[in-house]
């Protein structure tokens, strides 16, 4: 096939996945990453703005005034609040991520590609990473986060996938499994699973000599993201602690992880922390993110196998009963991913005329997160549809009495859905 062809497929695919996608990572695999991104540029067709990272990106500062320079080049007024905040406000995440969101969203009415390439220049930048991530979240919904970079990113790609907010696109293709290419044949078999409580099995055996909780939560966390920096778990295990105390907890743990193993887990490699290639890993949260990258996949002819996979890998909770931050944030991640499951699964059901199944599993989502209302309708209707229209009366007024509890009213499409019925 002439080059040509094989780029004009490689566009095509590139823009039929970032219409599902906040985050478009061209994969370091990739052949056509920089002619993709030219192409890109220089379509008259799509609006793109470009910020190529720098050797000067080597911590959040100079990364905002590098990006906020260069694409004022390119949109005269971008970044005028993002220049205005005061320097203490560089101590508050939270404060720079909304004033940068916001000079994203002012940038353009229409749809629009933002590319960071050269993106590997920020490896070593924790902070980087970080605000990265959490920008996800708050990007405008007309905009595209495309990354170029010859290394896997640190960012946890598996929960950003499991809640569709990214896509790994290797040239024409969409990777759907082996995210972090880790091993899973080899001689030290490890069996993994943080959906539930959260245990590990080497070559069929439950290891129960991890002295705390600590060493194998780290192990957990090492696996999170392809590489992971000291500062990084430091930070997110003790951050309370100087950096010093923090460095010295780390080793202790980390030495209770490969006593716990009879091996070193974790190698260093580079500057960064990953874990062993000699361990090979079966992964149930990799296993379950490729069920539902299996399920997504409309040419798939098994698509219900795989989102019914994906229900019963699912056997509870990320790391169900902790409640470190980095946890209960990919808690959140993968249940999102589960009620995506369940309720696709519902509606298949509900095409194969089967009601009362397609109730069950809606009811089973309801019961992860009774918080979406989008759920309690869909219970609504079937009930009706049922013939139990008095089910539907109790169910509506039951969601009433919990969201005035929070000082709140069922939404305006809920509350003209249980009128409908009752008339």
């Amino acid at each position: 096939m002439q080059l040509h062809h094989l780029i004009d497929r490689t566009f095509q695919a590139f823009q039929e996945q970032a219409a599902n996608a906040r985050v478009i990572l061209l994969h370091p695999r990739s052949r056509y990453r920089s002619v993709l991104v030219a192409r890109l540029i220089n379509s008259a067709d799509l609006k793109v703005f470009y910020y190529a990272m720098g050797q000067d990106d080597i911590n959040l500062p100079s990364f905002l005034t590098g990006i906020t320079h260069d694409l004022a080049n390119q949109h005269p007024t971008f970044g005028r609040h993002t220049n205005i905040l005061p320097q203490d406000s560089y101590e508050n995440l939270d404060v720079l991520l909304d004033t940068f969101a916001r000079d994203l969203a002012e940038i353009s009415d229409e749809p629009y590609y933002l590319i960071l390439d050269e993106y590997d220049r920020s490896d070593s930048a924790d902070d980087v990473q970080m605000f990265v991530e959490k920008l996800v979240s708050k990007l405008p919904p007309n905009c595209r986060l495309v990354i170029n970079s010859r290394t896997l990113p640190r960012l946890p790609w598996v929960s950003l996938i499991a809640q569709k907010k990214a896509v790994l696109l290797e040239d024409d293709h969409l990777i759907r499994r082996d995210f972090y290419e880790i091993e899973t044949e080899g001689k030290n078999k490890l069996e993994v699973y943080a959906l539930g409580p959260g245990y590990v099995l080497m070559n069929g055996q439950p290891i129960d000599t991890w002295e705390g909780h600590l060493p194998r939560l780290l192990f957990f966390f090492a696996l999170d993201r392809p590489i992971i920096t000291r500062s990084e778990i430091c930070q997110a295990f003790w951050p309370e602690l100087d950096t010093d105390q923090a460095v010295n907890v780390f080793h202790v743990t980390k030495r209770r992880l490969h006593k716990a193993l009879d091996m070193d887990v974790l190698v260093h490699d580079g500057g960064y922390y990953r874990v062993n290639p000699e361990l090979a890993i079966r992964y149930d949260v990799m296993d379950f993110v490729e069920a539902l990258m299996e399920g997504r996949n409309e040419d798939n002819p098994n698509r219900m196998a795989a989102w019914q996979r994906a229900i019963e890998i699912y056997r509870g909770p990320f790391l169900q009963g902790h409640t470190d931050r980095w946890i209960v944030d990919r808690r959140r991640d993968f249940q999102s991913g589960y009620l995506e499951a369940l309720t696709e699964m519902a509606y298949i059901r509900l095409k194969e005329d089967r009601p009362e199944q397609a109730l069950g599993l809606f009811q089973r989502a309801l019961a992860e997160d009774s918080s979406r209302e989008n759920l309690h309708r869909d219970i609504m209707q079937l009930y009706t549809r049922l013939g139990r229209r008095s089910e539907a009366a109790a169910h509506y007024q039951r969601l009433v009495e919990d969201l005035r509890r929070d000082g709140r009213e069922p939404l305006a499409e809920t509350q003209s859905l249980y009128k409908e019925i009752m008339s």
